[in-house]
């Protein structure tokens, strides 16, 4: 084991590997575990900035949306039109175009309507993220046999018929469900992003112990699976929001969170995404925190 000196003033050096920032560089870079994954928010018609920009047909406002993701470290962006659906085919095209002519990043295509996705989705330039279906009508017989033959993933909510499940042991019943379809059409589970769906933490009568356990349960039994939150969902209603979407983000990867649709232009988030990533043991030598520090994505701005 190396020995450590502590000098008191907040200097440890060890005697044979130098772990200040600016030699860290030279260490092998190795990566444990898996990386966390940034479904990039800000491109969505019901922020209403966005709204109004979609109604303009402002594509330099799109594309700078884009642009701002991307270099923060995104690994989609989530392209989300909120229009009537008869508008809603061309409406998403342009806001594709608009998107792939500044970024190379994958794209999150978003739509409620699973006939609207259908059509979009053959659209973008690379595989992406379907976002979303449901164990709600057939949402899934719709949209699984169009993906089935390619690398697209696939965003799974963790609801029916029935709407939002009350308890965790009805969410797995529907993650059980939708766990057969994806066998029933040969979708691995590494193509799946399970979202438990977060609620409002101020409704809520026991924190967030049931996505918890949703989370915990699904990642015990399926480690190659991807599990997403709308992460801003948390904290609707309650001030200062920021605080209490940080706590739930560390709580969240800590149970088994890979995935998550936020703002990656949040630097104060994507900090503490590095930093659990490193806690909980997925990036040896912190090299995947100190190289993001280093190219500027958290901490003070250069």
């Amino acid at each position: 084991m190396d020995k450590i000196n502590n000098f008191g003033d907040g200097t440890i050096c060890r005697n044979m590997i130098d772990f200040s920032i600016e030699n860290c560089a030279e260490l092998p870079k190795v990566k444990g575990g898996k990386e966390m994954i940034i479904i990039g928010e800000k491109i969505n018609g019901s922020i209403p900035v966005v709204a109004e920009a979609i109604a303009r047909r402002d594509s330099e406002f799109i594309k700078e949306r884009a642009r701002i993701q991307t270099e923060a470290g995104a690994t989609y962006i989530d392209c989300c039109a909120s229009v009537p659906e008869a508008e809603e085919v061309e409406t998403l095209k342009w806001m594709i175009d608009c998107i792939q002519e500044v970024s190379d990043l994958p794209i999150s295509v978003d739509s409620p309507s699973a006939d609207v996705i259908a059509q979009v989705f053959p659209y973008c330039k690379r595989p992406g993220v379907i976002n979303s279906v449901s164990g709600e009508g057939d949402k899934i017989d719709k949209l699984f046999p169009l993906i089935a033959d390619t690398k697209w993933e696939v965003i799974c909510l963790l609801s029916d018929d029935s709407g939002i499940p009350k308890c965790a042991a009805d969410r797995l019943k529907v993650f059980d469900s939708i766990i057969k379809k994806a066998e029933e059409y040969h979708i691995s589970p590494s193509r799946l992003h399970i979202d438990p769906l977060v609620e409002m933490l101020c409704t809520s009568e026991d924190g967030i112990a049931m996505n918890v356990e949703v989370i915990s349960t699904i990642r015990a039994n399926y480690p190659s699976i991807h599990i997403t939150a709308a992460v801003s969902n948390i904290s609707f209603n309650l001030p200062v929001r920021k605080m209490v979407n940080l706590g739930f983000t560390v709580l969240a990867m800590n149970a088994g969170l890979d995935s998550a649709i936020l703002d990656p232009t949040n630097r104060d988030m994507m900090g503490v995404i590095y930093a659990t990533e490193a806690l909980l043991g997925l990036d040896d030598y912190c090299m995947e925190y100190i190289s993001a520090y280093r190219e500027g994505i958290f901490g003070p701005k250069k």
